[in-house]
């Protein structure tokens, strides 16, 4: 790697990406603090945090050309893992976790990112998905995953593969009015989609179109939103940080996964609305980074890789937080780079380590030699 490769570094997306890091750190250290823990959660994510770091590391020294020929090999590898977790006991009636030893490893966080290489790998080469018939390849690489991950059952990171697939081939040149089609088509899915779902993951859907008043108390899958809003209330405005904890009663900060799937309404209890103000303006600052470095790369892997990333943080981004407070019914999709989780945080670290390496190799000038490639 030589020094004009450096000069490309993009800090911006590695200084946003540590600082969404801490503050998630942050988060978990004031979620276990409510909950009266040990501080083990924050201190496995702090090892969590330097492993990711190692692997985005990796991701950003060896061309991501290089990288690129294993895309495939990456996504078999995680349809393998996927259909492995069927294979060990469930956790809180799940399947999502392959275990060894103590360790234990999500596949479907990996199959985001490996799904994402494999589609740009597929479309970097071709224009048939400018035609109806050839987005049906795209669609296969994008819904085998989903059907791998929907019995988990795994809902909420199942609804981020159709809008990161429409993104890539909207950026990858596919026609409006087919990727129209597509949605429509998708749409018209979705009472079939209602019939393979688990009955948990029903309720989840039907809770988010029942919530109660303020001065009710809901059961069962309304309780997470119920709960949710009650801690993100307890911060007022400006959270506990500024105006002090309202009560000593830890029953009222009592949140299920609030390290994990509701960090974001930790946040707000305890910096309350600039806080979480400041957590969505650094990841739409993050996706428009990502997006200008897709914009500028010329090699067509390169670019619709970033793309496919910029679209996988936006995607999550969005539904997390919009879970959190009630816009979008409760799917179980964790908030990438801030919520306490070892896969999630290595899958996002080393995705972002792919976006900075095709940063620093912009790829292949159209002019004045066409197609002379710049390393």
């Amino acid at each position: 790697m030589d020094s004009t490769c450096y000069r490309r570094l993009p800090w911006s997306v590695v200084a946003i990406a540590v600082l969404l890091t801490a503050v998630g750190c942050v988060g978990i250290a004031r979620a276990e603090e409510l909950a009266g823990g040990s501080g083990r959660i924050l201190h496995r994510q702090i090892v969590f945090a330097l492993v990711a770091g190692a692997a985005a590391l990796a991701m950003a020294v060896p061309h991501y050309r290089v990288l690129g020929r294993y895309s495939y090999a990456a996504y078999f590898g995680t349809l393998l893992l996927l259909g492995a977790v069927f294979l060990f006991p469930p956790v809180n009636f799940a399947h999502r976790w392959i275990w060894v030893g103590p360790l234990s490893l999500q596949p479907s966080e990996l199959a985001k990112v490996a799904t994402v290489l494999a589609l740009a790998r597929y479309l970097m080469h071709r224009d048939d998905h400018r035609r109806p018939l050839g987005l049906l390849v795209p669609l296969g690489i994008v819904l085998t995953p989903v059907l791998l991950i929907l019995p988990e059952p795994d809902l909420g990171t199942s609804l981020v593969f159709p809008p990161v697939c429409f993104a890539m081939l909207y950026a990858a040149g596919a026609r409006g009015r087919h990727l129209l089609g597509m949605v429509i088509a998708g749409l018209l899915l979705v009472p079939l989609l209602w019939a393979q779902m688990s009955p948990h993951q029903r309720s989840r859907v039907t809770a988010f179109f029942d919530q109660p008043s303020a001065a009710d108390r809901p059961g069962d899958d309304g309780y997470h939103l119920y709960r949710a809003n009650q801690v993100r209330a307890l911060g007022g405005r400006w959270g506990s940080w500024i105006t002090g904890r309202p009560t000593d009663d830890p029953a009222v900060y009592r949140l299920p996964h609030a390290h994990s799937d509701f960090i974001f309404a930790v946040l707000g209890e305890r910096f309350g609305l600039p806080g979480l103000g400041l957590v969505l303006a650094l990841y739409a600052l993050l996706v428009a980074r990502i997006l200008a470095i897709a914009a500028a790369t010329r090699e067509p892997f390169g670019r619709l890789a970033a793309a496919g990333i910029a679209a996988l943080f936006a995607v999550e981004a969005f539904i997390n937080t919009g879970m959190t407070v009630g816009l979008l019914p409760i799917t179980g999709l964790s908030l990438p780079l801030m919520s306490a989780g070892g896969s999630g945080l290595l899958a996002h670290a080393g995705a972002l380590g792919l976006v900075v390496n095709i940063a620093m190799r912009p790829g292949y000038e159209v002019a004045p030699e066409p197609f002379r490639y710049r390393g």
